[in-house]
């Protein structure tokens, strides 16, 4: 009965880290665009830099969610 509690215990906890860990990195990432986004001027350049970040977001969250699961 302990050792099943501790399992729970421990699955929750993991639940709790992951949640935090992808709110920070969603927080980074909001502010990272927020930054970027009056430093570039123009609307293709926009397209393009914000094509590049969605690429990028496409492959690395996965990973990172891999990670952490």
């Amino acid at each position: 009965m302990a050792k099943l509690f501790f399992e729970l215990l421990l699955e929750l906890l993991a639940w709790i880290i992951r949640v935090l860990v992808m709110d920070l990195l969603w927080q980074a990432v909001v502010k990272l665009c927020a930054w970027l986004d009056p430093k570039i001027s123009g609307r293709w350049p926009r397209l393009i830099i914000g094509g590049l970040l969605g690429l990028a977001a496409f492959f690395l969250f996965p990973i990172i969610l891999g990670l952490f699961s």
